[in-house]
């Protein structure tokens, strides 16, 4: 049984920093597709990033050049490195794995297993 949870989530000031990291059991985080979405109340669930099993990765617009994704193989975790935090960041975060190796859309549906979500709050 895949399992994925989230944990590194808070409450932080703009400009500050956070870590996100997702530890998955039941699955190998090197072999597939991972990724980051964050859902703001009353809004859709967004992507904010991925890397595929050769550890190539995607980076959303609105976040590139502040987050960073990438995974420890050997913690089996995933991590997403927040920086330079925006109020507009604000969101519930959540990690999701899929069943293949490399990531060929951003849609939410092209992936199986969900954590559970760590809430990032940033204030202005």
């Amino acid at each position: 049984q895949v399992q994925l949870v989230e944990s590194g989530g808070g409450s932080v000031q703009a400009g500050g920093s956070l870590r996100l990291s997702c530890a998955a059991s039941g699955y190998t985080v090197s072999s597939y597709c991972m990724g980051w979405f964050r859902q703001a109340p009353g809004k859709e669930r967004e992507w904010v990033a991925h890397i595929d099993f050769a550890e190539v990765t995607r980076h959303a617009d609105s976040v590139k050049g502040r987050f960073t994704i990438s995974r420890d193989n050997a913690k089996n975790t995933l991590s997403l490195q927040m920086n330079s935090l925006k109020p507009e960041d604000t969101a519930m975060y959540y990690c999701a794995a899929s069943n293949i190796g490399y990531c060929y859309t951003i849609s939410p549906r092209t992936f199986n297993y969900w954590g559970q979500g760590t809430q990032v709050i940033v204030s202005s």
